[in-house]
């Protein structure tokens, strides 16, 4: 319950597909063997303007991909429920857009304490529906969105005004000579649509609902449909940390007008997507048309070059992060191994006995690595590369056969050498625990393969010369460059270059990114 309104309602289940709202929902099946025993599963609600509405089409299924079990049932919005979302937001922009810094960095702690205070149910909740370990679900999802609560908590409170150098202008057809001053203000873009990944539905969404709400923005989130479970009990805790009606709006759906409406509707004036570089590209153009402002953090397919001089331990513990965080389902993956020559056998072996040792099954087991992917459609997405790989010629070292699990959408943590740069293994984003590794000869032919690419999100650079690694870093056209760490630094900007993305986030320049700059100009004494 949240201000005294029912947030979802119970269904009994047996397993097998759910009749709501006059249509057959897809999602759910029958696993052999399982009892048919009814059991209750929660049926969310949409949040429009405060409060908890029936979906228009019903519901759906929400999969757990470890048990193939019914996590949830999500709510299925209509097109004109959507744009009601949006028209919230923008009645609420005046009002929240003029409140003081102090009181909207109050609400988003408010929201951290009790993201803090409901840390296992959430945790337990994104593990159920992401399938990540049950440590990446505490530590990666949860952990995260409520640090970047934190963090934007803080934001709201930066300055937003900046001072300009005064300008001595002479007389002439625009007015008498005169000193003239003037600041750069930022002000916020006004409504803004947020449409997160299904890979990490806590750090993704806060990474957006935070910074956009510290800068005196309203939002409509459409979460992913794999995962929307976890975004509505964001918002249950904005709600309940006294975010006004209207300022936060969740709207979801498993088909793609959900996602439409949220992006054409009149009453957005923004779109921050993060997702495919195919589905970016398609918003880019509708957003275009009425000239909506943009922030797209799309597709990689991250260069890991590693030099003869490397420090292999260091190289393949951050290369198999790959296999490990997330089955390989994060953007920003080192899943394109560049090895200089002289190094690359042994680099070979060792990432091929990494990725062998890594235990894959159920991710709520505290040794389990690898969990599954996110839906079966994905694994058999994933097993289609690795399939194409062998048949480009590349050389399978390890993995490549579906692991033992009977239920769950599982891939076995794949390596494949000698691979070439045409190889559509090594220019496409395969999005899974696959990495490709290619060989190369100097430092220009390992720039050069490393450029050639569609993507340039992050890239990464493992030599025992520092001096190099930077030079190196510095030729990359990536968005960010790691220098022997695959680790993150949350206050550098976050975006990419090519067919990456567009704009900027992350720490302050999350703040910049949802804010339009004004100028303010005035005669000076």
């Amino acid at each position: 319950m949240t201000g005294g309104r029912q947030v979802t309602g119970e269904r009994q289940v047996t397993g097998g597909r759910q009749v709501t709202g006059g249509r057959q929902v897809t999602g759910g099946r029958r696993v052999a063997g399982r009892s048919a025993v009814p059991r209750t599963i929660p049926e969310q609600r949409l949040f429009i303007g405060g409060e908890w509405v029936e979906p228009d089409l019903g519901h759906y299924e929400v999969i757990d991909p470890a048990t193939e079990e019914v996590v949830g049932l999500a709510p299925e919005a209509g097109r004109d429920q959507v744009h009601e979302a949006a028209a919230a937001a923008r009645d609420a922009f005046e009002a929240w857009s003029r409140t003081a810094p102090e009181q909207r960095a109050a609400v988003l702690d408010r929201a951290a304490d009790v993201i803090q205070r409901e840390f296992d149910a959430y945790a337990e909740l994104a593990r159920g529906e992401t399938g990540a370990t049950t440590g990446t679900a505490r530590g990666m999802q949860v952990a995260v969105g409520l640090s970047r609560f934190r963090r934007y908590a803080r934001g709201a409170l930066e300055p937003v005004e900046q001072g300009l150098p005064p300008q001595v202008n002479e007389a002439g057809p625009m007015g008498r000579a005169g000193v003239l001053g003037a600041l750069a203000a930022r002000r916020p873009v006004g409504v803004v649509t947020c449409i997160t990944s299904y890979n990490n539905p806590w750090a993704n969404a806060a990474g957006k609902v935070a910074p956009a709400l510290a800068m005196g923005n309203t939002v409509v989130v459409k979460p992913a449909p794999q995962d929307p479970l976890s975004v509505y009990r964001m918002a249950e805790a904005l709600a309940e940390a006294g975010a006004p009606p209207g300022v936060v709006n969740v709207v979801s759906g498993s088909r793609a007008e959900a996602g439409e409406a949220a992006v054409d509707s009149p009453d957005v004036d923004m779109v921050s997507f993060t997702g495919s570089t195919a589905v970016g590209q398609r918003i880019g153009e509708v957003c275009g048309r009425s000239m909506k402002r943009q922030l797209l953090e799309l597709g990689g397919k991250g260069a890991a070059l590693v030099f003869d001089d490397a420090d292999l331990d260091s190289a393949v513990l951050g290369i198999g992060t790959t296999f490990a965080f997330y089955s390989g389902q994060i953007c920003t993956a080192p899943t394109r191994v560049l090895a200089q020559r002289g190094v690359y056998e042994r680099l070979v072996e060792r990432l091929g006995a990494f990725a062998g040792r890594l235990k894959v099954g159920d991710p709520a087991e505290r040794d389990t690595v690898v969990g599954p992917v996110i839906s079966a459609a994905h694994r058999d997405r994933v097993e289609s590369y690795i399939e194409l790989g062998r048949k480009e010629g590349a050389r399978l070292v390890v993995g490549g056969e579906r692991p033992d699990p009977a239920r769950g959408y599982y891939v076995a943590p794949t390596l494949l050498a000698d691979c070439g740069n045409g190889m559509r293994v090594v220019r496409e984003e395969i999005f899974g625990p696959v990495v490709v590794v290619v060989p190369f000869g100097d430092e220009e032919e390992g720039v050069a393969l490393a450029n050639d690419s569609d993507y340039g999100l992050i890239d990464y650079v493992w030599s025992g010369d520092v001096a190099r690694a930077f030079r190196v870093a510095g030729r990359l056209r990536a968005g960010g460059v790691g220098v022997n760490t695959v680790g993150r630094n949350m206050e550098a900007p976050f975006g990419g270059f090519k067919k990456s993305g567009v704009g900027r986030d992350v720490g302050s320049y999350a703040l910049h990114a949802y804010s339009e700059l004004q100028a303010i100009v005035w005669p000076g004494g």
